[in-house]
């Protein structure tokens, strides 16, 4: 990663214009084209140095819900289960701890009761018992990883 991706990376994180053209603002910013601005972003995705860009969308205000799940995976199957569970659309993350409870995701669905179906097909696929803890308040906390 070079001094250009770096801006881009920090830049994205702490907003993205809504305009007709905002690849364009943004690349004007960074003193970029738009062309080598898209090429950048496909390329970090395409590398994994970036997993997702795009919107966060608040999946409660459009009648949704989220959860924080935890589990405890046997070590020795930790990739395997982290599979089945990241198959599902509406985990919005993953990861590992190291604590009992090993693998904790995040769920953001389109309805409440989606929650409970989605971490049911996970308990029988995995055969494991999921520990569900639903938002219970929001609090914005402004996270920001400089690179």
């Amino acid at each position: 990663m070079d001094e250009i991706d770096r801006k881009i990376i920090n830049t994205l994180q702490t907003g993205f214009p809504l305009s007709e053209e905002p690849y364009a603002e943004v690349a004007d910013q960074l003193g970029v084209s738009e062309k080598d601005l898209l090429n950048r972003l496909s390329g970090l995705l395409e590398n994994k140095v970036l997993t997702r860009f795009g919107p966060m969308y608040d999946a409660q205000k459009l009648g949704g819900a989220f959860s924080l799940v935890a589990v405890r995976v046997p070590e020795g199957d930790f990739h395997r289960i982290a599979e089945i569970v990241n198959s599902y659309p509406e985990v919005a993350h993953n990861y590992q701890r190291d604590h009992d409870f090993n693998m904790w995701y995040v769920l953001a669905t389109e309805t409440p009761e989606k929650i409970n179906e989605v971490n049911y097909d996970i308990e029988q696929r995995t055969g494991l018992k999921v520990f569900n803890m639903p938002k219970l308040d929001e609090y914005y906390i402004g996270l920001q990883l400089p690179v």
